[in-house]
């Protein structure tokens, strides 16, 4: 007897470009983009970032979405409905492993920010400036703990609401959010 279960889908075109956009943006590039392109030669940088967002940013995305819409399948079972190939089937395990090992990241850099806006809610914005702050927050390990709990916690709950209550939801509120605060 087979069970087909209703996959969760969004509701409309704004909340998957927003998510999207989200998942593109992400905290990488706003808490290490400014530093490492300052580092690396500044608008170089920016140009060749700019160049492979447009171009294999840009592809990877489309591709990405279109399989995923077409054969309505997890990246490993949308791969391997297009031939027995192992190397169709790897690139399936590929795109789900890597948000595996980037899951990790993100979580303790949310850890972070929620730390520093945390700090600046409660008034805290002078001390968290102060050279040293940052250092003496990472070296201690209970309070990057709890904020890397919490920052799990919050992500945990918005992926059990799912895509329309929870991952849209947050998108549509956040987004505009990050947009203003750049």
């Amino acid at each position: 007897m087979e069970h087909h279960e209703k996959r969760s889908t969004f509701s409309g075109k704004l909340g998957f470009v927003l998510s999207a956009a989200g998942a593109s943006v992400g905290l990488g590039n706003i808490w290490r983009f400014p530093y490492l392109a300052a580092k690396y030669g500044g608008g170089i940088f920016l140009l060749i970032y700019i160049i492979l967002a447009l171009t294999f940013g840009y592809t990877m995305i489309v591709a990405e979405s279109a399989l995923g819409r077409m054969t309505k399948k997890s990246p490993v079972g949308a791969y391997h409905s297009f031939g027995k190939s192992k190397w169709l089937s790897f690139g399936g395990w590929i795109n789900a492993i890597i948000p595996v090992l980037i899951v990790p990241y993100y979580s303790v850099i949310g850890g972070w920010v929620i730390k520093y806006l945390a700090g600046y809610v409660l008034g805290q914005g002078t001390e968290l400036a102060a050279d040293g702050y940052f250092g003496a927050f990472i070296s201690n390990g209970v309070s990057t703990e709890i904020c890397f709990a919490v920052f799990t916690l919050f992500t945990v709950a918005i992926i059990y609401a799912g895509v329309q209550n929870g991952v849209e939801r947050v998108s549509k509120l956040m987004m505009p959010v990050l947009v203003y605060f750049l």
